[in-house]
């Protein structure tokens, strides 16, 4: 028996990936929406083929593109999911048999990501876990271009799932690098936007304590060259963060 909830997932040109997840959602819910946000790799033909709601709109950040496609769904409790993740089985069966009575309570999910298929078991990817089964009259995602959040009421009750989440977040270093870049833009355009500065300490030091807590406290150097390659490009995310944040400052100073 299918769970009553939603599933809402978000993307943009993700052919390689929307098949499987599409696969597994639709084996767990009646009702599956993508809001797909101007793909040009055929990802809306794939959605419709496997009958998938499709809300096609424009990119106006993660937060406000997942509230659009949780504002159609059939159901209040909602399962989030982005298109290059899969749910492990453990995590499917503890996803078929969920309780949805009470909703006050959030579902915590553990989560894995791989590059390629090469899974990073430690640095700042080891640890992770995100809320993604929560009921729209309780919590709705914040309007972050980048790392999203739910906004969640004081009496919210949080529930881990057995399982994981894997997350396949880059094809290949290629692919990893051009992600970093525009999470980088991206959360600097919101650092800007709230009004924050790049200082000195911001832009010179936090890139190599970054490395320094990614590769030797959290162990990133367990996962050979991914953990390296993985703790080398979150320091760079870092400073180009800061630095495109800088820029944005100096720029909105000379135009004054």
């Amino acid at each position: 028996m299918k769970s009553p909830f939603s599933i809402v997932i978000i993307c943009k040109n993700e052919a390689h990936n929307i098949v499987r997840i599409l696969a597994i959602a639709n084996r767990i819910s009646n009702d599956v929406v993508v809001v797909d946000s101007g793909s040009t790799d055929g990802t809306q033909s794939l959605v419709s083929a496997a009958g998938a709601v499709l809300l096609e709109t424009n990119w106006e950040g993660y937060g406000n593109n997942k509230n659009k496609g949780v504002a159609i769904a059939k159901n209040d409790w909602i399962l989030s999911l982005d298109a290059d993740e899969l749910p492990d089985e453990t995590l499917l069966n503890e996803l078929e048999n969920i309780s949805l009575e009470d909703v006050c309570v959030v579902y915590n999910m553990k989560r894995r990501a791989f590059i390629g298929d090469t899974m990073i078991r430690y640095g700042d990817w080891g640890n992770d876990s995100c809320i993604r089964v929560y009921n729209r009259k309780h919590a709705q995602w914040n309007l972050a271009e980048v790392h999203e959040t739910l906004s969640l009421p004081e009496n919210t009750k949080t529930i881990t799932l057995k399982g994981y989440l894997h997350h396949f977040t880059s094809r290949n270093i290629h692919d990893f690098a051009l992600k970093t870049v525009k999470y980088a833009s991206l959360s600097a355009s919101e650092y800007y936007q709230r009004g924050k500065k790049a200082g000195w300490v911001k832009l010179y030091l936090s890139a190599p304590f970054s490395f320094i807590k990614n590769y030797f406290f959290r162990l990133g150097f367990l996962d050979g060259r991914s953990g390296y390659t993985v703790a080398k490009m979150n320091a760079f995310y870092t400073w180009l963060k800061y630095s495109q944040l800088e820029e944005l400052n100096n720029q909105s100073k000379k135009s004054v």
